[in-house]
């Protein structure tokens, strides 16, 4: 049993011996205050465990160092954007060679073919196209297929991440209404008006947000992860890929995070058939980059929808979209470092690290759980593992979150933020990770 005031005096402790550790982060904090909001580059950046953030100064594999000349092992590996570790070789040296030859132009490149048909080859999809980010890569899935579709709705899940597309800054209410996030910063209009947001796992809401017939599109992660992972019941993509059929919606499946699961993400590994496969974050080992992939049947109506004279003013683009460099970054990226050889020793490692949170978990009888998809592993505040958003968001709490992942920085550990969840990358050890099941036992005993 966790003692609450047990945690908020360890808290307290661990926040003196951070800002004991972290000085020169403090100073560039405070510094930063006079032209960064909030004295930060992206302002959820504040919420990180700890008085300040932390301040990386070098970076190399699965580690990391920062101005007060710490040294970490990251698990969180920039939450999958460098799942691939941090600086590979092969990476290094594609950038570095291309970047002197130029880096955007606005138009192809013979790099651009080759990572069309490498994502072909491992998605399924007969066409892609590029963006900057996941997030404009959805952003643009939903806009082509609200277009071919001529309808107006889409359908997400409760407590579901896919970037900040607006559609999906929404969860459901106590009520089942589609309504605005807790924190959605002035939505541009009401989600209920653009989305239906169901619960992942529940066929009967599938069908019954679908049968009005005004979908455009089912966005979905294959598995959910932001909230956790939360993993499907066996016949719910069957289901999924079935009902999006019989009413004529385009099925959108996100693998920007599942990814993890192998080099075809989850969609090939368990042979999906999505409309749209989206991916991004690490695919050109952490240079912005996204692709969003098309079944030919869906790819020849996209084609056909698009005026040819007004196709640079359709709100899909973006004028560094699909540049030379990141082109070339994802093409070493697939080519050298994102391989069959990378899942196949990675996979194992995330399964000893999750073996190693469960049995700190067992060894004390608390009322947590453990789960793992691929390289990418989370331990969870309940029982048993969620179903759905709504079960894995009723589970959160704030304090022992922050509690957990500071002690752990502490300790020369860091964890993704907001959630529990850790990535396995090439060069992880599995002293690096014997450690962090060390840590994780000092932590959780210190609040017993």
């Amino acid at each position: 049993m966790i003692h609450k005031e047990k945690l908020k005096e360890q808290y307290e402790k661990e926040l003196q011996l951070f800002e004991k550790s972290h000085p020169k982060s403090k100073e560039l904090y405070e510094r930063a205050k006079g032209s960064l909001l909030q004295g930060v580059p992206m302002n959820w950046m504040v919420k990180w465990a700890g008085s300040y953030p932390v301040c990386v100064a070098s970076a190399k594999g699965a580690h990391f160092q920062d101005v007060d000349g710490n040294d970490y092992i990251d698990f969180c590996l920039g939450d999958t954007g460098s799942m691939v570790g941090h600086a590979p070789e092969a990476s290094v040296k594609a950038i570095t060679e291309y970047v002197k030859q130029g880096t955007t132009f606005m138009l192809p490149t013979e790099d651009a073919i080759w990572c069309g048909e490498e994502l072909s080859r491992r998605f399924g999809m007969k066409y892609w196209q590029f963006s900057t980010s996941a997030t404009d890569a959805n952003r643009f899935a939903l806009r082509l297929a609200r277009q071919v579709t001529k309808k107006p709705m889409i359908i997400a899940y409760n407590w579901c991440y896919h970037g900040t597309v607006d559609e999906t800054v929404a969860i459901m209410d106590e009520n089942g209404n589609t309504v605005a996030k807790p924190g959605n910063l002035g939505p541009q209009v009401d989600p209920g008006k653009t989305t239906r947001i169901i619960e992942w796992n529940d066929i009967p809401a599938l069908e019954e947000a679908l049968k009005k017939g005004d979908v455009a599109a089912v966005l979905a992660e294959p598995v959910m992860t932001n909230c956790g992972i939360v993993h499907p019941e066996p016949g719910y993509h069957d289901a999924l890929r079935e009902l999006t059929r019989k009413y004529g919606a385009v099925l959108i499946i996100d693998e920007t995070h599942t990814i993890c699961t192998g080099v075809g993400g989850y969609t090939k590994a368990y042979n999906l058939q999505p409309d749209i496969v989206v991916v991004g974050k690490t695919i050109a080992s952490g240079i912005p980059c996204a692709a969003y992939g098309f079944s030919q049947e869906l790819g020849d109506r996209v084609a056909e929808a698009i005026p040819y004279e007004l196709c640079d003013i359709g709100g899909i683009g973006g004028t560094l979209a699909a540049n030379a460099l990141s082109m070339h970054a994802m093409k070493a990226t697939l080519s050298e470092v994102l391989t069959e050889d990378f899942y196949a020793r990675n996979i194992p490692l995330a399964t000893k690290f999750n073996e190693g949170v469960q049995s700190v978990i067992n060894e004390f009888d608390l009322p947590w759980n453990t789960t793992q998809l691929g390289c990418r592993t989370e331990y969870w505040f309940r029982k048993e593992p969620a179903k759905n958003g709504g079960e894995a968001e009723a589970a959160v709490d704030f304090e022992l979150d922050q509690y957990m992942h500071l002690a752990s920085l502490n300790r020369g550990i860091l964890m993704t933020p907001f959630h529990n969840m850790a990535l396995i990358t090439a060069v992880t050890t599995e002293e690096d990770i014997d450690k962090h099941t060390a840590v994780f036992r000092e932590i959780v005993q210190n609040i017993l």
